[in-house]
């Protein structure tokens, strides 16, 4: 397994394999994931195997290529299920951009960028930590918490996978929900608000109350909102990417507004949900095309 084996991941063409991999990009926590020369590199630990998985599209058919690394014989089953899930190799994506193509507003963001998807998550816990960190502060100030976090509480990888992370600089697995709970994280620079959230979260994850599954998207709001530190845009967020859900929708996100923006002004947060109403159920895969812009 350290050799490393290679699996085959197929999707429905068209895919915007560039757009995606810029928001891992962007998004990637330092020491845990990274993306470098066209690849995607993450750890891992999934049932007492540690590993790393590299990614790429193959040039000459319609699939990923995932290669895999491990200390022994991993889950792959769960390995495949989570990047299907993380580089949406599932969508129905001709349906999807037919539809909105039907919009002046999207058609011709949809003949600029076929094919683009929204990116998913690995782990569900990994992804709402990333997402409360990333509250009202810039995508490098939050990548830069998450890095504090991984160096303070993530278990060390082995010898021999850090060998083989290829330069890329990971070297550890996310925290645990368990690590998360009796940790200090005001050590590295949260805020007691923040700490609380986060622990409180990594509770609810302990007791099994969050998990990837499919719930209506009200009722997946209301669950995340009863957490402290979760308000509706880092619940629509985490709905999007987390659940899966293509019709989840952070409204009042500030990127949104601008994307939208004409001489008159841009529209409210109101005005979004009623032009978004032309969108559903996708609106999810409208909110990735207004942040990539044409």
């Amino acid at each position: 397994m350290a050799a490393g084996i290679t699996l085959k991941l197929p999707y429905t063409p068209p895919y915007d394999w560039t757009a995606l991999l810029e928001f891992l990009a962007g998004r990637a926590i330092p020491g845990v994931e990274a993306v470098q020369s066209g690849q995607y590199w993450r750890a891992f630990e999934l049932e007492g195997v540690q590993g790393l998985v590299e990614v790429h599209p193959d040039p000459v058919a319609d699939q990923l290529l995932a290669t895999i690394h491990a200390t022994k014989i991993p889950p792959v089953g769960v390995i495949v299920a989570r990047l299907r899930r993380l580089f949406d190799l599932d969508t129905e994506i001709i349906r999807i951009d037919q539809h909105l193509s039907t919009d002046p507003l999207m058609a011709s963001r949809v003949r600029a960028r076929p094919g683009l998807r929204v990116p998913g998550a690995w782990d569900l816990f990994e992804l709402t930590v990333r997402a409360i960190l990333g509250q009202q502060i810039s995508v490098a100030a939050a990548t830069t918490l998450s890095g504090r976090l991984v160096a303070a509480l993530g278990e060390s990888l082995t010898e021999d996978m850090a060998r083989l992370s290829n330069g890329t600089g990971i070297s550890r697995i996310f925290p645990t929900p368990a690590a998360v709970m009796a940790a200090d994280l005001r050590s590295i620079g949260l805020t007691r608000a923040r700490e609380k959230a986060l622990q409180t979260l990594a509770v609810a994850m302990q007791e099994d109350r969050l998990a990837f599954s499919a719930h209506p998207l009200d009722s997946i709001i209301k669950n995340l909102c009863e957490l402290p530190g979760i308000g509706p845009w880092t619940a629509h967020y985490i709905a999007m990417r987390g659940y899966r859900d293509p019709d989840a929708f952070p409204h009042s996100d500030l990127g949104l507004l601008r994307a939208l923006e004409t001489e008159s002004g841009r529209p409210s947060p109101a005005e979004m949900l009623m032009l978004a109403e032309a969108w559903r159920p996708w609106r999810a895969y409208a909110a990735m095309r207004l942040w990539a812009q044409p």
